[in-house]
């Protein structure tokens, strides 16, 4: 069965097209910013355009923008060709990445990604089972600075964190389409909807009431 995986979460920008768990082709670059813009030529440059029975999304936590992209272009495709869509969680996908390149199993996997207004998303998850050991949260990187004890973390936010902290070992980590087959099962099922982890960026504007 052929699974089109689409991520577009962070500033890293990938494609996948596999069949089974063998990919057979796949873009991956940092981006940044310009998701919307690439996504539909990049699909379009997959062999048959992409056509697959199956599409898989990355919903989140990341990119306001992003996430959104992502998830439009993969309903969108599902209705056209009339295929089902599940979603996968960013920070999931990053620990499964991290487990591959030897982990210690006996160890938890931090996860640290750059979230918005200062703040980083942070999840632990097993390092065996990569079962989440906390739930998600966004934090302002200070705090997160002041309370995350694991020396060693990963991500994208990583970096931020080490530095602002002052000790520990710092890994780089984007998702990767093409390492969708490393998730287990039970975090391939997620619903095709945003997972964006903290608050709206837009701020409803204030309503002036005029003096009687």
């Amino acid at each position: 069965m052929r699974t089109l995986v689409i991520d577009c979460a962070t500033q890293a920008f990938s494609l996948a097209l596999l069949d089974g768990d063998r990919c057979i082709a796949h873009q991956h670059r940092m981006l940044g910013r310009g998701h919307a813009e690439a996504l539909v030529p990049a699909i379009a440059e997959l062999p048959d355009r992409g056509r697959a029975d199956a599409i898989a999304v990355d919903v989140g936590p990341g990119s306001f923008t992003g996430i959104r992209v992502g998830i439009a272009a993969a309903r969108a495709l599902g209705f056209a060709w009339g295929v089902p869509i599940t979603g996968f969680g960013c920070l999931d996908l990053c620990a499964a990445m991290v487990r591959r390149d030897g982990a210690p199993a006996d160890d938890p996997i931090t996860i640290v990604a750059i979230g918005g207004h200062g703040e980083l998303f942070c999840q632990r998850f097993d390092g065996d089972s990569l079962a989440p050991l906390t739930p998600l949260a966004s934090t302002p990187v200070a705090d997160l600075a002041a309370t995350l004890e694991d020396r060693r973390v990963h991500g994208s936010g990583a970096a931020m964190l080490v530095e602002a902290r002052g000790w520990g070992e710092a890994a780089d980590c984007y998702p990767d389409a093409r390492d969708y087959p490393l998730l287990p099962e039970v975090h391939r099922g997620l619903p095709p909807v945003a997972i964006y982890g903290r608050g709206a960026d837009a701020r409803p504007m204030a309503v002036t009431v005029p003096a009687p």
